[in-house]
């Protein structure tokens, strides 16, 4: 039974509790399922139940990558989608027993394929008598509990979400997640889900979901003036007494941000984008969290409580299905109530698993949909382009990226004040298994560049910002003496930094001297054949991640904001090849910037 938003927001806190522990209450299980409790030898009685959770699905249902058209597979072999994860659902449930069992989810759902992108812009689920989202239909098959609300789900903008949430027959939850107005919640803070038990009283278990304060900065223009969205620790530790309170015996976070205690989006928010661990270390009375958002995997990860001294046992199942966590509980029951004796978390590998049948039949027609419409040919290419030395080589697929995004920017600012001044453009190498292929392009394959739902901004920086840019731009390089062996896969994502925040800026020359400290490496930086001067303006055709403060790279949240669009860069991509009809490299891709030491090319 879904949770009724419109009622928990129109009762008072208590009054919207007691809703959400009567909506969320798990149902009778069949007398044949096996009964996980027992009376120990000592005489203490005992009940064992395992919660399981996912996270980062990204609109994966099938094992099927639609970027290239056929079945997902990587160097690991892992496998991914929801179909594969009711299997390793019905496996779990059957040896536990359904009503032994609860299913969660930590965020970031309906975006990252173009089957959410089809049921979002193509065929939209908010359309009168539009579709139910595939998603929601293959969670609620499924039978998920409650899930989190990840940043990626405002991507598409708050009525998307929200006809999201209708059609799901469970809540979604962000206890940070306030309207900006009255600062009350705007989603369900937390579900109430009842565990019959064999002895003693039924055990009550609380999820109570925390979304990433980041969407603040990068769904600004979906978000400013609607909603706002405090820190973790701080939501967390108003939630779990009351939870507590409210006769929780078990209460586990669902929270959609990672473990690391780190932020992307330095100090344009007084909060910590991962922040999971925190909270475990500074909120009392949580027994688990199930991480997400970091996109990696955490079989298990204990956390000390400094307050109880207790261990928090954390889990980040691995991105787009591509693992289940399952959090293992023991209760014993004395005195009257239930308390947590342990607590193991473990992985299931979702390559282990067939796709579940009933899943495949469920949705099989939408996903022939967006198979064809990703294989329309929208123009050709008169040569293969690939992406896979994107992180260390000036390559003409990322030069494809910038040249439509300076050329968009040019043609927007046309006529205006800043018509006059020269566009550079910033892209990453989103994906290094990118490629256009000579002759026939698909919408499949330009949208293959560009895998997020980002859009497009032009922002004003002087010649300094840009250098200070590029400077923290390299930092991605890992510092390599001149002499010393270059490995490519070792030189780049020094300190953790992933590919998507280390950008090439199109419209310059510069070199990249990767045997020097950070800060200190761009030399020969020019425009136009002429050393770039400090006090020039330039517009910066840039994403809207970044301009929000995505990656933290300097100058760009603080400038002026020239022009903005609403449309995702991918389409315009797509749009602007069938408007050329042909993509030839000879008319945009040069070599502008290369790797060097001592001034000595590295490749």
């Amino acid at each position: 039974m879904a949770f009724d938003r419109r009622t928990f927001l129109g009762t008072s806190a208590a009054t919207g509790a007691a809703v959400a522990l009567a909506g969320a209450t798990s149902s009778p299980a069949a007398a044949a399922e096996p009964v996980a409790g027992a009376a120990s030898a000592a005489g203490a009685r005992t009940y064992a139940f395992t919660v399981m959770g996912t996270t980062d699905l990204h609109g994966n249902v099938f094992n099927w990558d639609y970027f290239t058209d056929k079945e997902f597979d990587d160097k690991a072999h892992n496998d991914i989608g929801l179909a594969k994860i009711s299997t390793l659902v019905n496996q779990v449930r059957a040896e536990k027993g359904r009503r032994n069992t609860l299913l969660i989810d930590a965020g970031d759902t309906i975006q990252g394929t173009q089957l959410s992108y089809y049921y979002a812009k193509v065929d939209p689920i908010t359309a009168r008598r539009g579709p139910v989202h595939p998603m929601a239909q293959a969670m609620n098959a499924i039978g998920y509990d409650a899930a989190a609300l990840g940043n990626h789900e405002f991507n598409y903008g708050i009525p998307v979400l929200r006809k999201f949430e209708e059609q799901c027959d469970f809540p979604l939850l962000g206890a940070n997640a306030l309207d900006a107005k009255t600062l009350r919640p705007a989603f369900a803070p937390y579900s109430m889900h009842r565990l019959r038990t064999p002895c003693g009283r039924d055990v009550r278990v609380a999820v109570l979901g925390l979304t990433n304060p980041g969407i603040a900065i990068w769904d600004k223009a979906n978000v400013q003036g609607k909603m706002t969205f405090p820190g973790l620790e701080e939501q967390a530790a108003k939630y779990v007494p009351r939870l507590r309170s409210l006769g929780a015996d078990v209460v586990i976070v669902s929270a959609h941000s990672g473990s690391s205690g780190t932020s992307s989006y330095g100090d344009q928010l007084p909060y910590v984008e991962n922040a999971a661990g925190l909270v475990a270390e500074q909120v009392p009375g949580i027994d688990a969290i199930l991480v997400g958002h970091a996109h990696t995997e955490i079989p298990e990860y204990r956390v000390r409580n400094k307050a109880t001294g207790k261990d928090v046992v954390l889990s980040e199942p691995l991105k787009w299905g591509q693992r289940l966590t399952l959090f293992d509980f023991e209760l014993t029951w004395a005195k009257g109530c239930w308390s947590v004796s342990k607590v193991a978390a473990r992985v299931l590998n979702s390559n282990t698993a067939a796709e579940d049948p009933k899943i495949v039949g469920l949705l099989s027609d939408e996903h022939r949909k967006v198979v064809a419409y990703v294989n329309q040919v929208i123009g050709t290419s008169t040569q293969a382009m690939s992406s896979a030395d994107g992180p260390v080589k000036d390559v003409a697929i990322i030069d494809l990226i910038n040249h439509v995004q300076a050329e968009t920017v040019k043609g927007a600012l046309a006529g205006t004040e800043w018509g006059a001044l020269p566009v550079l453009s910033q892209a990453s190498c989103f994906s290094r298994t990118a490629a256009i292929p000579a002759g026939q392009v698909t919408i499949k394959d330009a949208a293959g560049l560009y895998p997020f739902e980002n859009t497009l901004e032009a922002r004003l920086l002087t010649g300094a910002q840009v250098k200070d840019y590029l400077e923290y731009s390299a930092k991605y390089y890992v510092r390599t003496a001149p002499g010393e062996v270059v490995d490519p896969a070792k030189l780049t994502n020094a300190e953790g930094t992933p590919d998507y925040n280390y950008d090439a800026v199109y419209g310059l020359t510069y070199d990249i001297d990767v045997s020097e400290p950070v800060g200190s490496r761009i030399s020969g930086l020019s425009f136009q054949g002429k050393p770039l001067d400090p006090a020039a303006q330039f517009v910066l055709a840039v994403n809207n991640y970044r301009a929000s403060g995505g990656g933290n790279f300097p100058h760009v949240p603080q400038s002026k904001q020239l022009w903005a669009n609403s449309d995702e860069i991918r389409n315009t991509i797509i749009q602007w090849v069938k408007a050329k009809g042909t993509v030839d490299p000879a008319q945009f891709a040069s070599v502008d910037w290369r790797l060097t030491r001592a001034g000595a090319p590295v490749f």
